[in-house]
């Protein structure tokens, strides 16, 4: 049996009892009364024609603040399957979306649970190629599968990869991964369970990331699946290009003691409570890791005067994440109030 017949008969198998969660919370921005659906749409024609289908799963779900009666046919006949619906408050945050998702999974069909976002175009083998390690023998059986996430191929999305999505090799197992990202990621049922994503007041996008470093506390092995391949839209607007970059800055800081405790001795764990210059240095040592990332991503290689710029977008982008960081160390226009609306922002993700 070649190689591809095989990953294609474990996928098989395991989706039989696997949900796919998706979750629809990034299409709030911008103009969604207009786009909203039709980003949604698309995206679920491009699941219909996975190598995977639709089909073979035992449960797909959609969580939503507000898909009408028409839309939701619309969504059953363009995925040829049963759909869940959950609707959720239009002030759900997106980690909470993917819980409340997974709480409508059904136990008693389901042993596995895939997670994907409606602001990312899979490729065609996504679901294939993320499910299929499961279905490989072990002992123990492997507990979470985390594809790779990229913006797109420009110069601009080579950068922003180096930065958003970095992966980095887990010391509990060859292959594996420290890290993952919620909208390319498998679990079985029970683990997830165990470890869903935490409250995190004032935090934007980091639960996954201090999800991944529960897990590695606690032994769990998060295994990497290069091939698993999702591409994340880039926001409409550079406004909101900047806008993100300066949360993303800002989320460094409610991440460094996290990242402190795991990666410092216990006779530098004050370092995390330095005020601005912990989530400096750690932005400074990311830019270091983003600098060496490029061309080792996966995307086409930049050369040449492309490289040079591409490097100049990345030093640039870094930079504005350094100010959100130390504007946040500080306390500069980050009150409670505005703390309390981060987790629930969106930005308008529906370009084609």
């Amino acid at each position: 049996m070649h190689q591809s017949e095989r990953l294609i008969g474990h996928a098989r198998s395991v989706a039989a009892k696997t949900a796919l969660v998706l979750e629809t919370n990034n299409l709030r921005g911008g103009d969604s009364a207009t786009h909203a659906l039709a980003s949604l749409k698309r995206l679920i024609a491009r699941l219909a024609r996975q190598t995977l289908a639709p089909q073979a799963f035992a449960q797909w779900i959609v969580t939503h603040d507000g898909l009408d009666a028409r839309a939701r046919e619309e969504i059953v006949e363009l995925a040829g399957r049963s759909v869940d619906f959950v609707e959720i408050g239009a002030h759900t945050g997106y980690y909470d979306a993917k819980n409340i998702g997974f709480d409508h999974v059904d136990a008693s069909r389901c042993d596995y649970v895939a997670f994907g976002d409606a602001d990312c175009q899979p490729a065609g083998n996504w679901l294939e190629r993320l499910l299929a390690p499961f279905g490989e023998s072990g002992a123990p059986p492997l507990a979470a599968v985390a594809g790779r996430t990229t913006y797109s191929a420009s110069m601009t999305g080579a950068a922003l990869t180096t930065i958003d999505f970095m992966y980095f090799p887990s010391p509990l197992r060859e292959g594996a991964t420290r890290n993952f990202y919620a909208n390319n990621v498998a679990f079985r049922r029970e683990v997830f369970e165990q470890y869903r994503y935490g409250k995190l007041d004032g935090v934007y996008r980091a639960h996954c990331q201090v999800m991944g470093l529960r897990l590695q506390d606690a032994g769990v092995v998060v295994q990497y699946a290069h091939d698993a391949h999702t591409e994340h839209r880039l926001p409409d607007t550079w406004r909101e290009t900047v806008k993100l970059r300066w949360m993303r800055g800002e989320d460094s800081v409610a991440l460094t003691p996290y990242i402190v405790r795991a990666y410092l001795p216990r006779a530098l764990q004050w370092f995390a409570h330095s005020g601005p210059i912990a989530p400096w240095c750690v932005m400074a040592g990311r830019l270091g890791f983003s600098l060496r990332a490029l061309n080792h991503q996966g995307l086409p290689p930049v050369r040449g005067w492309r490289r040079a710029v591409t490097v100049a977008l990345l030093v640039g982008i870094s930079s504005v994440d350094t100010l959100g960081a130390v504007a946040r160390g500080i306390g500069f226009g980050f009150g409670a109030r505005r703390a309390l609306r981060r987790e629930t922002q969106a930005l308008s993700y529906h370009r084609h």
